[in-house]
């Protein structure tokens, strides 16, 4: 109900064809011009790579629907998934190794909510400072070195199948559900539009918006710990530098996806959008073999591409 009052009946129909035409355009493309991208293996293998980029993208869209940013992400990330590598190989346990980084993730999470809405720090600048921290101990729990030999029940994970779906693909799955239902089937998502569009309406309804605000970090923070689990299975190690920069990636498919930054509009299923949109790009320019330099740029260029899109389509 919420879902059709208030985002659905306005923004839908204005976003989804910004987001679309900029796939069935990068698809087009690529098709074309990168050999055997159409093929049912490399699509399955784009849905499989952008299951990690899903888990971060949709806490995003969360955070930046209250005004807010997180920077950290990516960070915090590599950390956690060093976490899971380094409890389970000293364990033996992947449920350990998973508990543990959870546990991180939601600490630097709850950090971060913590100085943005109590200490009053910008979003932009308490973030950041948080992904130097997390950065930094990345570095030190792994002396600057990757953390191999971690047990099969680890590694497995990435590669395993349930009903013919791989596991990641059903993770994604799991956690877009869980957000649907949270943003838009609980008071919890109601309250999460009016953070980012009618603060003082909480106040006067006797809640609290600092701890809503913290809430909606912690729940970044997390996902991040939950798919570390992931990040180090596809990698089959831990690396200290293995998630920087995929908070770019983050911001960049839900601002693809037609996420405001302002008055909290947003939409979980453009966000989806554009993770698969990122996804197709970063794939079609590994195929061409083009340097990961290229693929950092032209994911700039694709969200100032989706943008002006929304912005002509708005317009007219």
């Amino acid at each position: 109900m919420r879902e059709a009052a208030t985002f659905a009946q306005s923004t839908p129909l204005q976003r989804i064809p910004g987001v679309a035409l900029v796939l069935v355009i990068l698809i087009a493309v690529f098709s074309a011009i990168a050999p055997g991208f159409l093929s049912i293996a490399n699509l399955s293998n784009v849905l499989v790579q952008s299951t990690i980029l899903m888990m971060l993208a949709l806490p995003m869209t969360l955070i930046i629907m209250t005004e807010g940013l997180d920077l950290s992400m990516g960070a915090v990330l590599t950390l956690t998934s060093l976490v899971v590598a380094i409890v389970s190989l000293a364990s033996g346990s992947m449920l350990l190794g998973l508990g543990a980084a959870v546990l991180v993730g939601f600490a630097f999470g709850t950090l971060n909510g913590w100085l943005v809405a109590i200490v009053g720090i910008p979003p932009f600048v308490a973030t950041l400072g948080t992904l130097g921290m997390a950065q930094g101990l990345s570095l030190i729990v792994s002396d600057g070195q990757s953390v191999v030999g971690i047990p099969p029940s680890v590694s497995n994970i990435y590669s395993a199948v349930v009903l013919g779906v791989p596991v990641p693909v059903v993770m994604a799955l799991a956690t877009y559900a869980f957000f649907h239902l949270l943003l838009y089937h609980t008071r919890f998502g109601t309250y999460i539009f009016a953070l980012g569009g009618n603060r003082e309406a909480l106040k006067y309804a006797g809640l609290s918006p600092n701890r809503l605000l913290i809430a909606v970090y912690a729940i970044g923070g997390t996902m991040a710990g939950i798919a570390g689990l992931l990040m180090t299975a596809r990698m089959n190690s831990g690396h200290p530098t293995a998630g920087l920069g995929l908070e770019f990636d983050a911001i960049a498919a839900v601002a693809v996806g037609g996420t405001s930054f302002e008055r909290g509009n947003g939409w979980l299923l453009g966000t989806v959008l554009g993770v698969i949109a990122v996804g197709v790009l970063r794939n079609g320019l590994n195929l061409m073999a083009l340097p990961s330099s290229v693929q950092v740029a032209s994911v700039g260029v694709l969200v100032i591409i989706a943008l002006f899109l929304d912005g002509i389509r708005s317009r007219s």
